[in-house]
């Protein structure tokens, strides 16, 4: 089975699909691995491969690819808005084994979107349809697209659904947010819902989904087929088997603290490179931290002592104390 095939053979389930969202530096080859350790997604996106004029293949990106240790189909994703290199890259890509090519536009970095990629293209919706247009020409497994709403106001989706209908783009995946909201409050699921029925291919809601309660609501509102999960899988690797014990009327997991502790120091190891201070290591762990403190008692408390750490034993013993252990 191709893992295209693999990935129509998941959409054809009845069940929501779930998909770990694509966060640079973040869910890279060593955190897919942990994440399959706690049941893990259904399909996986890549970092984004930067693509221009003088790109290659980021070879790490690539690792996550050639070496997927998941079981589940890879989507790869490109950034980037030179339409020659774009096809190039793709072309490329496919030599391996993913399952679709997906086009992001919806990074939020100011170092991004201000070269007019990623989130930046949601400003110039011609040159999308130029590039949508060559891609999916030269795109032969499926070609998906990760989009934010807008830049700076919400009416951008509207003229990028029939775009995406046009040029036959195979699954959407909408965050609900503009690109100048980054990640504050105020997620438009029912623009993701008017979105959806007005896509004829399926569609996965990303924004705010932090546990299966959250999920089922965003089914009942938006009718998208799944989800992408980022920030809230970081915070809690169970999060995806929950959603699927909800669905199917099991009984939900629920962590306990020394579960939550343990996974911290799971994910302190994954994070950990070979002969690295262990200041540095710190720091990269802080990285993954900052997404757990929506949900604590005192996130403020914290954010502000976790940060403050430069050992591994204080940074335990903060995570200890604030996960309630």
């Amino acid at each position: 089975m191709t893992p295209t095939e693999h990935l129509d053979q998941l959409l054809a389930r009845p069940e929501p699909l779930l998909a770990l969202a694509p966060m640079q530096d973040v869910t890279d080859l060593a955190f897919w691995r942990l994440m399959a350790r706690y049941g893990g997604a259904d399909v996986y996106y890549t970092e984004y491969f930067r693509v221009h004029p003088d790109s290659h293949l980021d070879k790490p990106i690539l690792a996550s690819i050639t070496q997927n240790p998941t079981g589940r189909p890879v989507v790869a994703q490109m950034i980037g808005n030179d339409i020659p290199s774009l096809v190039r890259s793709a072309k490329e890509l496919q030599h391996h084994e993913i399952a679709a090519v997906d086009l992001n536009l919806g990074c939020p970095a100011p170092i991004v979107y201000k070269k007019c990629a990623g989130g930046g293209l949601l400003r110039d919706v011609p040159r999308i349809e130029g590039i949508l247009g060559a891609l999916r020409e030269a795109v032969t497994v499926k070609f998906t697209v990760k989009t934010r709403l807008g830049f700076d106001d919400t009416e951008t989706i509207d003229a990028l659904v029939p775009l995406f209908a046009k040029h036959g783009v195979d699954l959407v995946t909408i965050h609900g947010r503009t690109v100048t909201q980054m990640y504050r409050d105020g997620v438009r699921y029912d623009l993701i819902g008017t979105a959806t029925a007005n896509l004829p291919c399926p569609v996965l809601a990303n924004g705010n989904i932090g546990s299966h309660l959250d999920a089922e609501a965003v089914t009942r509102q938006t009718g998208v087929r799944g989800h992408m999960l980022g920030r809230g899988a970081i915070r809690n690797p169970w999060l995806f088997d929950q959603i699927r014990q909800h669905v199917r009327g099991e009984p939900v997991f629920q962590p306990s603290a020394a579960d939550k502790l343990a996974y911290v120091e799971e994910l302190y190891e994954t994070v950990t490179l070979p002969n690295t201070r262990e200041l540095d290591q710190v720091n990269r762990l802080k990285k993954h931290l900052n997404f757990f403190s929506p949900g604590l008692e005192d996130s403020e408390g914290f954010l502000n002592e976790m940060r403050r750490c430069t050992t591994r034993s204080g940074l335990l013993e903060v995570c200890s104390r604030f996960l309630k252990v």
